[in-house]
C-alpha cells in the first residue's frame, strides 16, 4: 500500500510497503526497434530515479515516454506511484485509472484506495477495498488495502469501527511477516487514539520484538 503522511501521511507512510514496479521485461511496441531500445533504457532510469526517490527525475522521463509510447501499462503504473509519493493525489488516480483499464490488475488498488483517502473520496476507496478482497491476491497486498479501509474509517470519526474492523482480520499464526507487523503497528496507533494504552503497548511491544528495526515501535512502547 505506498499508499503515503501529512500528520497522517505519516500514519500511513510509516506501516506502509514501499512499493516500486519491475520494468526489466517491459517490451515497447508501437515505435521503431532503435525508439523501443531507447525507451526502454529511459523507463529503466526512471525506475531508478524512483527508487532513489528522485521523483521528479522520473516524472519527465516517464512525461517523455508517454508522449511517443502511451500505451504501456508499467509506464502509467511507475508514473502514478510517482504522482503518488510527491503527494499529488489526482494525477495519481488517472494514471492508476488508465493501468486498470490497460490491466484489471488490483495490484495497485491500496495506492489508489489511499489516494482518495487523501481526497475524502471515501465511498470510492471503500468501493476499492471490496474489489481488492473480490480478487483474492496475496495476503500482503490484502494488508496494504486493509491498513488504508481501517484509515478511511478512522479519518471519518469511526475510530471505533476502524478498530473493529482489524480486529477481525486473521489471526497470525507462527512468526509474523512484515506486512502482519504493519497491521500491528496500525492496530497499536488506533488503540492508542482510543485511549487503550495497554493494548496499544502490547502491540508495539510485540512488533519490536519480533522485528526490533521496525520504524519507531520500541520508542511508542517505551512511552506509553
Amino acid at each position: 500500500m505506498e499508499r503515503v503522511d501529512h500528520s497522517q501521511k505519516a500514519k500511513r507512510a510509516k506501516p506502509t510497503k514501499k512499493r516500486g514496479v519491475d520494468v526489466s521485461h517491459v517490451e515497447i511496441a508501437g515505435v521503431g526497434a532503435a525508439t523501443a531500445a531507447k525507451l526502454q533504457r529511459r523507463l529503466g532510469e526512471a525506475a531508478k530515479a524512483f527508487e532513489a526517490e528522485r521523483f521528479g527525475e522520473a516524472e519527465k522521463m516517464l512525461e517523455s515516454i508517454q508522449r511517443l509510447a502511451p500505451g504501456v501499462p508499467e509506464v502509467h503504473e511507475l508514473s502514478a506511484l510517482t504522482y503518488y509519493r510527491m503527494g499529488r493525489w489526482v494525477k495519481a488516480i488517472k494514471e492508476l485509472e488508465r493501468f486498470h483499464d490497460m490491466t484489471n490488475s488490483v495490484e495497485q488498488h491500496p495506492v489508489w484506495a489511499d489516494c482518495c483517502r487523501a481526497l475524502k473520496r471515501w465511498s470510492k476507496a471503500e468501493e476499492l477495498w471490496h474489489e481488492l478482497g473480490q480478487a483474492s491476491p496475496s495476503p500482503e497486498l490484502i494488508e496494504e488495502g486493509r491498513i488504508v479501509q481501517a484509515g478511511v474509517l478512522a479519518d471519518r470519526g469511526r475510530l471505533d469501527d476502524a478498530i473493529r474492523f482489524m480486529e477481525r482480520a486473521p489471526k497470525v499464526k507462527g512468526k509474523p511477516g512484515l506486512h502482519h507487523l504493519r497491521r500491528w503497528y496500525v492496530m497499536g496507533d488506533l488503540y492508542e487514539r482510543a485511549g487503550d494504552q495497554p493494548h496499544a503497548r502490547r502491540l508495539f511491544s510485540d512488533i519490536a520484538r519480533a522485528e526490533p528495526g521496525f520504524g519507531d515501535a520500541a520508542e511508542r512502547a517505551a512511552s506509553l
